[in-house]
């Protein structure tokens, strides 16, 4: 009897160091910061290929072509204010157009829409 406990708390006490080791391994762990370019490719966030091509960025795959390419933005939009008031609501500049008010619908956060403006704006 007093095996077959000890065999029991000796698992027990296994397990629970083996939790212990997986989960401080995982906390341990920084979360990964996400950056402009993560939110701007995200199809559930920024969606940006999706209208915009970005020649100048390695790797795209599917950009879209009913938007204007996203090149040469510190020439187009030297005030990067400007900018983000685009993504933020460009139908403030353009009461036609297709891209959504990112800021104004809650799409985007603050702090997103300014990492997606620092992307944008590097192009």
């Amino acid at each position: 009897m007093r095996k077959r406990t000890s065999l029991k708390l000796a698992a027990g006490l296994a397990t629970a160091l083996t939790l212990t080791f997986t989960i401080s391994t995982y906390a341990a762990e920084a979360p990964k910061e996400v950056s402009g370019k993560d939110i701007a490719f995200d199809k559930s966030k920024g969606n940006c290929l999706a209208c915009h091509a970005m020649p100048n960025v390695a790797g795209i795959e599917s950009p879209g072509n009913i938007a204007p390419p996203l090149i040469a933005m510190k020439a187009r939009y030297p005030d990067r204010a400007k900018l983000r008031a685009q993504i933020w609501d460009a139908m403030q500049t353009n009461p036609k157009t297709s891209m959504p008010p990112f800021g104004k619908h809650k799409i985007l956060t603050e702090q997103e829409i300014d990492k997606v403006t620092d992307f944008v704006h590097s192009l």
